[in-house]
């Protein structure tokens, strides 16, 4: 009896052990296996891979409802870029935000682009620009409604998607516009981090000679899309500070943007909650699925609204 509950529990340390390494491997395609392990059957399905360039990493996969007549209405997209720290993701590994939007009516496309040497900025810029223009000529033949289109990214993603909503250059040189972007989610992302301090921000920026043309605050202006910003306070990689001074600035050009910030998450916290086991029990999916869809039937001459939110810990469990 002794040697099978010391055997058990070996097991189990072996499985933690196990898990572990895989999360520090790949966390991502971990909670993607999780998701897909506790979410049962969902209707959502990976609909294609695409390259975008020559680079093995400008690529994006497209994810849609599983059961879906061709002759319904188009549907709203979310564009996803992934997070880590410019060095390291890949759109396959985050299935579980195509399983979390499209059972609830979107098309979803998360995107990759270069990283490390080769993902220097304006790179990850120029790169996630193709996979939003690829996104608005082809995304009809899946479904999308390439005239609704939501940006949304973590951290590095994070960064990359608001840029694209501010800075017009980027889409500009593919024929695009800012205002082709209903709406720009940003997920505890870095907004205001020059001088550049970390490796991966050195790595990624520091050859820039001017540092202020890389951070989103420079670029702010009213006539932008709308901006939804979300942070857990306890976030010790990108501090709660930088979704301030994006959405104070934001605020003071006129723009349209609105900030929630969670009291007991850290920096993975909004993004985790996307993913079963935490999906049905965390408020954040609803407030993107919301905003998105808000954002992409705009009322007409609606005025401009600024709103910080800190959700209190009893409102995140529905």
């Amino acid at each position: 009896m002794l040697w099978t509950l010391g055997g058990l529990v070996a097991v189990a340390v072996i499985a933690g052990l196990a898990l572990q390494i895989a999360v520090w491997r790949n966390g991502p395609a971990v909670v993607t296996a999780i998701d897909r392990i506790a979410g049962g059957q969902r209707d959502a399905e990976l609909k294609a891979t695409i390259s975008t360039g020559s680079h093995p990493a400008q690529k994006l996969t497209v994810w849609g409802p599983e059961r879906r007549d061709p002759a319904d209405a188009p549907l709203p997209v979310l564009l996803f870029a992934h997070g880590g720290g410019w060095r390291s993701g890949d759109p396959v590994d985050y299935g579980f935000i195509g399983r979390a939007f499209a059972p609830e009516g979107f098309i979803v496309v998360l995107v990759g682009y270069r990283l490390g040497e080769d993902g220097k900025y304006p790179a990850m810029l120029e790169d996630t620009a193709s996979a939003i223009a690829w996104t608005h000529e082809e995304i009809a033949a899946y479904g999308g409604d390439p005239d609704k289109l939501v940006l949304a990214g973590h951290s590095a993603g994070a960064y990359n998607v608001v840029m694209l909503g501010l800075e017009e250059q980027w889409l500009g040189r593919k024929g695009l516009s800012t205002a082709d972007i209903a709406g720009v989610i940003g997920m505890s992302g870095p907004y205001d981090f020059a001088p550049f301090a970390r490796d991966s921000t050195i790595a990624a920026f520091g050859h820039v000679d001017d540092p202020a043309i890389t951070q989103p605050p420079t670029h702010v202006r009213a006539d932008g899309p709308q901006f939804l910003l979300i942070q857990g306070e306890k976030d010790d990689l990108v501090r709660p500070r930088n979704s301030r001074i994006l959405g104070q600035a934001l605020s003071e050009a006129g723009g349209t943007v609105r900030t929630l910030f969670y009291p007991d998450m850290g920096h993975n916290g909004p993004l985790l909650s996307l993913a079963e086991p935490l999906r049905s029990r965390r408020d954040v999916l609803d407030e993107m699925m919301n905003f998105a869809r808000e954002a992409t039937s705009p009322v007409i001459d609606a005025p401009a609204v600024t709103e910080e939110t800190s959700v209190p810990v009893q409102a995140q469990t529905r």
